[in-house]
């Protein structure tokens, strides 16, 4: 059987990367190389099940099989919505006098 190498990455809230090289079997799911990398050690606040995950930034599930050289990022959860935060920032800049807004 064939390996490929892969990577792991993630950065958390604080700023502190982990990026981690492994290499794999070509028939790997991305969930099955997240637990063969060091990354739940290093975490172990979080769990497999809950991960959110991409390759090259497009969304994948733990199931989703992988490719030599790809990328596996693990993504935070939001800390806002991001319609929330637009519509603050446009808030913050209308002039109160000219807009009045019905609630």
């Amino acid at each position: 059987m064939t390996t490929i190498t892969v990577s792991v990455v993630y950065a958390s809230a604080d700023g502190a990367l982990f990026s981690q090289s492994i290499q794999v079997p070509s028939d790997t799911q991305i969930g099955e190389a997240i637990g063969q990398s060091d990354f739940l050690k290093a975490h172990p606040h979080m769990s497999l099940e809950t991960l959110s995950v991409g390759v090259y930034s497009l969304r994948k599930r733990l199931e989703d099989g992988l490719h030599d050289k790809d990328r596996i990022e693990i993504y935070r959860p939001l800390m806002i919505d991001p319609k929330d935060r637009r519509r603050k920032a446009v808030d913050e800049k209308r002039d109160p006098a000219k807009w009045r807004r019905e609630r």
